[in-house]
């Protein structure tokens, strides 16, 4: 599994950068990182950001 930032604000702003620079979408990166989307979806959705996928980014 992939070592991802704890802290809201830093996983945002890894994330967002990896999906506008490496990947089409979340299932993409999740997949790639072997990461856990629901959990990356909880510590977002917690400090008030959703994925908005036209944008492809964390808003």
């Amino acid at each position: 599994m992939c070592r991802l930032p704890e802290d809201p604000l830093l996983l945002l702003s890894v994330i967002n950068m990896k999906l506008r620079d490496f990947y089409p979408d979340m299932n993409a990166l999740c997949e790639d990182l072997n990461a856990d989307r629901g959990r990356i979806d909880k510590i977002l959705s917690d400090a008030g950001y959703v994925y908005n996928e036209k944008d492809n980014r964390y808003e």
